[in-house]
């Protein structure tokens, strides 16, 4: 999904650069059954010209029809779909409302400026956070972290954090691996599997999912993990797991976690104070044991956990508000 919202981004440019004032809509909120989540990106031209998709065709028609005919004020507002807002050609389906951030783009110096800084976010730059002021064509740029929501909507102004596809990066094949590799593809992950040992690796094959031959350490060593990346070591061999977690704390990865019992995690985050000297910050950014406490005991269940806990966390949900 993230791949389209990069070519809305790169589609809304041409049209600044060719002096054309463009229509930015990003879904804030959604409620009930919707096809597209929160962030998601529509641009358009007065003509009806459009990259990108804001509810998977329900909605799209009538918008356009309505930027048609200078429906929207030239600022940013926020606009319903659905029950108690406009209505759409097509019914939401489940009877699903849709929460839109429209904002006027003026062919603008400024307006390219921050719209780069939004390319270069989706291409694996960084987090930032876009300042939006509702009722104003005023934006601005700020840093982004994973501990913020996705979107953040108040009373005057819209906060929206943007950053790369997220990538899972698995350290080592297991039978969880496969299965948070297959969580992963359905969640819309960039998912790479890095293992040396071709006796494990050698048969493995799952369509959208990256296979590199060598230890995930290098991988990572070699810029394998940007800001909206998790690494996950479900292997239970130290020789792959210690070493991919001593790599892992010194990138931005959002989230990083190894698999095993209590006593067995105890004894890793001890190890890796001592042998590979972490601090305290280093060592509780490490989810061990990984994963939600479900009660999970097969490999589905443990990979199911864990898939939970990344989205709580890329989601910016405190594990106390569950």
């Amino acid at each position: 999904m993230k791949q389209l919202d990069l070519q809305v981004i790169q589609q809304a440019r041409a049209w600044i650069a060719q002096g054309q004032p463009v229509w930015l809509c990003t879904v804030l909120a959604t409620f009930g059954s919707a096809p597209r989540g929160p962030g998601a990106m529509l641009a358009c031209l007065n003509s009806g010209e459009h990259r990108g998709s804001l509810s998977g065709g329900c909605v799209e028609d009538d918008f356009l029809e309505r930027v048609a005919h200078q429906f929207f004020k030239q600022g940013s507002q926020v606009v319903r779909y659905g029950e108690g807002g406009l209505a759409p050609n097509l019914a939401l389906p489940c009877g699903g409302v849709l929460d839109v951030l429209v904002e006027y783009l003026a062919p603008t110096n400024d307006t390219d400026v921050h719209l780069a800084a939004v390319e270069a976010a989706f291409a694996g730059a960084g987090l930032i956070t876009r300042q939006v002021l509702l009722g104003t064509e005023y934006r601005r740029i700020d840093p982004g972290s994973m501990d913020t929501p996705r979107v953040e909507v108040g009373t005057e102004q819209v906060a929206i954090r943007i950053g790369a596809v997220q990538r899972l990066l698995l350290a080592g094949l297991s039978p969880v691996a496969e299965f948070c590799a297959s969580f992963a593809i359905a969640l819309g992950y960039e998912v790479i599997l890095c293992d040396p040992r071709e006796d494990m690796i050698g048969g493995f094959t799952l369509p959208g999912v990256q296979v590199h031959k060598l230890l995930p350490a290098v991988y990572i060593a070699n810029g394998g993990c940007h800001a909206s990346t998790a690494v996950v070591a479900l292997t239970h061999d130290p020789r792959l797991d210690d070493l991919t977690l001593l790599e892992a704390v010194r990138t931005q990865a959002f989230y990083i976690g190894a698999m095993g019992s209590q006593r067995t995690s105890s004894k890793r985050i001890e190890r890796l104070a001592r042998i590979g000297g972490l601090d305290d910050v280093s060592l509780q950014r490490i989810h061990a044991p990984i994963g939600l406490r479900l009660g999970s005991k097969t490999p589905a269940e443990i990979a199911m956990a864990v898939m939970a806990d990344i989205l709580r966390v890329s989601n910016g949900i405190p594990r106390h508000a569950l």
